[in-house]
């Protein structure tokens, strides 16, 4: 398996796996990508891919947000969308994605990386529970646990506040669980 950045010619590939790999939730998660695709640069953000034998088996994107700190804005990343093909899951590809993401992100001197997400998943990573850390959740429909934050090294004790989500996760309605009975 390589690990690799994604190309553009990739996209439809990215999208397919997505698709396949959030179910109902797919084409949310897509169109998603899809629009959070064009705010990563080279210094800002990244989307990875698994591929193994010629096909794209796995992908993860960090993308530009905000932590509003008592002290100014700071910039941080996301940690959204993770996704990989369904009949691969649970052996290593996710965590594999994550943690080269991670060690890239750490090198460009990122302070935080956010997620929502399982913390039984994520604290392999070495993600915590952001409200311990003095972090506020974007939105209450975000559980509190699933609310998630590693720190860096770039990191200082100032560097706390509230999450504000890039603008496509509010366009796309991919911020927190919405309650379906209502």
């Amino acid at each position: 398996m390589d690990l690799r950045e994604e190309r553009a010619g990739d996209r439809q590939a990215v999208r397919d796996l997505d698709l396949r790999a959030f179910g109902d939730h797919g084409l949310v998660v897509a169109d998603l990508v899809d629009t959070l695709r064009d705010t990563v640069t080279p210094e800002d953000g990244l989307s990875l891919v698994a591929e193994r034998d010629g096909q794209v088996v796995g992908h993860v994107m960090f993308t530009r947000s905000l932590l509003d700190a008592p002290r100014r804005l700071v910039d941080v990343q996301v940690l959204s969308p993770l996704a990989v093909t369904p009949e691969l899951q649970q052996r290593g590809i996710g965590s594999a994605l994550v943690r080269h993401g991670l060690r890239v992100l750490a090198e460009r001197g990122v302070p935080l990386v956010f997620l929502e997400g399982d913390p039984g998943y994520y604290a392999r990573f070495g993600f915590v529970p952001g409200a311990g850390l003095g972090f506020r959740k974007p939105s209450l429909r975000i559980p509190d646990g699933a609310f998630q934050v590693i720190r860096f090294p770039a990191h200082e004790p100032w560097m706390t506040g509230t999450l504000v989500y890039a603008e496509p996760f509010w366009r796309h309605d991919a911020v927190g669980l919405r309650d379906p009975d209502v």
